[in-house]
């Protein structure tokens, strides 16, 4: 890709500490179910995952919110338990009830999974896909499930609102659990490079369930797994650019923002943007954080939301989005003044 195709890429160049006049803007989860065009192409399918290994109808959902919106990035249209399934772990989904995994890995050793790589090869050729798609002024993310996260579907086998089965298991066997960690590591470095290679621009790492944690575990299993991830990376693209997102994290942040190593920090909607602004690095780039139901109110409450994000982000890099993936009753018309409001 030419630097000047890069130049033409407001959200590259903001995730690399550029300062614009404009703010670029993506969402979360742009692309799925407020979509009719999502909810069709699914319904033909005849399921979430046979989309997500179907290189050519998970480009075309990829590429789906860029048509209608134009959003600044695209984001890879796939799922963060892609890692442990290609790790070995039967992955499904339960309709109404979300994803299941098996063997649970409290239960079962490491050594006993068989690796299936095939499961990633079937995301690049998406990526490269969709690569051929875009244009020269959109910017292409992938993405992965951070260690902990991952970590705590694998070992409990479907997903928790408190993670307590992980957070038991690493308390009482931190030796078992830390070779987990240090398997998802190696895996999702191999896949993000395997990403790089495809075609993808930049990469976030979600760490969804990271507010579970205490400061010494989040340390332990957040901050340190994350840097090790963004220094794999780097030790072979030195000036990728990589978005950390621990939701939940609130004043943990400031260590995640210093230790990690990313170039770009995800705020949740719980987090201050006045907070961030003044205990983040000055120039460090942000990106967020609308409140996905301030988007469904729409409204007065969307545009005062929106101001003040803006407004308090005004004087550093910043990359409007929300503090969480966008919801499926979101009203489309919403998103369009949300569009609007920030590009205004």
């Amino acid at each position: 890709m030419s630097q000047n195709s890069d130049s033409q890429k407001l959200l590259l160049q903001t995730l690399h500490g550029k300062k614009s006049e404009e703010t670029p803007i993506w969402l979360m989860r742009q692309a799925g179910r407020y979509l009719p065009e999502y909810r069709e192409l699914r319904a033909k399918k005849g399921g979430f995952l046979k989309l997500c290994y179907d290189p050519e109808s998970a480009a075309e959902v990829t590429v789906q919110p860029i048509r209608r919106f134009g959003f600044d990035g695209a984001i890879l249209f796939s799922d963060i338990l892609i890692v442990p399934h290609a790790m070995g772990q039967d992955l499904w989904f339960e309709a109404g009830e979300g994803p299941r995994l098996s063997p649970r890995m409290v239960e079962t050793a490491l050594s006993s999974l068989t690796a299936a790589p095939e499961h990633f090869e079937a995301i690049y050729a998406t990526v490269r896909k969709v690569a051929s798609l875009l244009d020269d002024k959109t910017t292409f993310m992938g993405f992965a499930g951070s260690p902990w996260t991952i970590a705590t579907y694998m070992v409990h086998g479907q997903g928790s609102k408190d993670q307590a089965v992980a957070r038991r298991y690493a308390y009482q066997d931190e030796i078992a659990f830390g070779e987990l960690i240090k398997a998802i590591i190696a895996n999702t470095i191999e896949y993000l490079l395997g990403q790089v290679e495809a075609g993808v621009e930049a990469v976030q790492l979600f760490d969804s369930w990271s507010g579970s944690l205490s400061p010494a575990q989040f340390e332990k299993w957040v901050i340190a797994p994350n840097a090790a991830i963004i220094s794999g990376i780097k030790a072979v693209h030195p000036d990728f650019p990589i978005i950390g997102f621990p939701k939940g994290a609130g004043a943990k942040l400031i260590a995640y923002a210093q230790e990690t190593g990313a170039d770009s920090i995800g705020l949740d909607e719980t987090v201050d943007p006045v907070w961030a602004n003044k205990n983040l690095p000055k120039d460090l780039p942000v990106q967020g954080n609308l409140d996905p139901l301030a988007l469904i109110a729409g409204g007065e409450a969307l545009e005062k939301s929106v101001q003040h994000i803006l407004q308090t982000f005004r004087e550093r890099p910043h990359v409007f989005n929300l503090g969480h993936g966008i919801l499926p009753d979101t009203p489309i018309e919403h998103v369009e003044k949300l569009l609007t409001l920030v590009r205004q």
